[in-house]
């Protein structure tokens, strides 16, 4: 029942003193100001003023309306920039999943830009759906999927970010160290960390130990690529990483890297988002950081 108009109307006869003046700022007549305002009176079935003379007194409900008119019409312009905000592409979310424990390493690098770019657009970044990031994709939970284990269906596109080779991490002073590259059975007396993840969906065992029939002495888990690293320097064990998140611990730590198998474990990051989605501007602007950065 109330419109924008009419609260512009009160807030304006406030501002400017008079409906000539009222009208005027608002770009009507005197006569349509007058007849929007005694329209609201016949639907709300009481008068919002009344003249004496050339005197324009307001009612109670016309000073109740008045006073909202003044709180709520900011609110309103408000609400009005920040939609135009979204409408542009200036303000909104970006929702991505993870199936890839050692890249927030190399995230960290796309994001900045990123941002830097979009100042009004946020990041959210969701590692719970860890190996069921397609379905959170089709459910809308997350706009852009990276993973290194695409799952190809109908509906969505996979965008190559990169190539890397998977390779094991071992302490300098490991009797592996130093080696062109190793074989499965190399593996069958050590222990192995890898990250939580179930041994069908680790690289390291479906395509370089099961296909030899081969398993490690050990096999436990750490979450974090630090402490998962640490373990490696101190000799505690051996692990698999990418090739480029070796290269950026080298410096700080004792270890090396060996190739797995004479011609290595070639892998690639994707950035699979709906076929919906694959031409939004805050997407298309993330995929050529991912790949600037790669």
């Amino acid at each position: 029942m109330i419109e924008r108009i009419h609260l512009r109307i009160l807030k304006a006869v406030e501002t400017e003193g008079s409906l000539t003046a009222a009208a005027k700022s608002l770009y009507l007549t005197q006569s349509a100001l007058s007849h929007t305002i005694k329209k609201l009176e016949h639907q709300l079935g009481t008068p919002l003023w009344v003249k004496e003379g050339r005197t324009l007194k307001l009612t109670q409900a016309g000073a109740y309306l008045q006073r909202e008119a003044t709180r709520v019409l900011p609110q309103l312009e408000r609400i009005d920039e920040v939609l135009n905000q979204f409408a542009s592409g200036e303000k909104g979310t970006l929702r991505i999943g993870m199936e890839c424990y050692p890249c927030y390493h190399w995230l960290q690098q796309v994001i900045k830009p990123f941002l830097l770019q979009w100042p009004g657009v946020d990041i959210d970044i969701n590692q719970r759906f860890k190996f069921g990031g397609v379905a959170a994709l089709f459910n809308n939970e997350v706009d852009i999927l990276i993973t290194p284990d695409p799952v190809y269906a109908s509906g969505i596109t996979h965008l190559p970010v990169f190539l890397y080779e998977q390779v094991l991490v071992v302490a300098s002073e490991h009797p592996l160290a130093g080696r062109d590259f190793i074989t499965p059975q190399a593996l069958t007396s050590e222990t192995l960390y890898t990250y939580p993840i179930e041994a069908t969906r680790l690289d390291v065992f479906q395509q370089f130990l099961l296909p030899a029939g081969c398993q490690p002495k050990r096999h436990k888990t750490i979450e974090d690529t630090d402490m998962l690293l640490q373990m490696v320097a101190a000799g505690r064990g051996v692990t698999t990483l990418p090739l480029w998140l070796v290269d950026d611990y080298q410096n700080t730590l004792n270890i090396e890297a060996v190739r797995l198998g004479e011609h290595g474990v070639s892998k690639q990051i994707n950035i699979v988002v709906r076929d919906s989605s694959v031409n939004d501007q805050h997407i298309q602007a993330f995929v050529a950081s991912a790949k600037a950065a790669s």
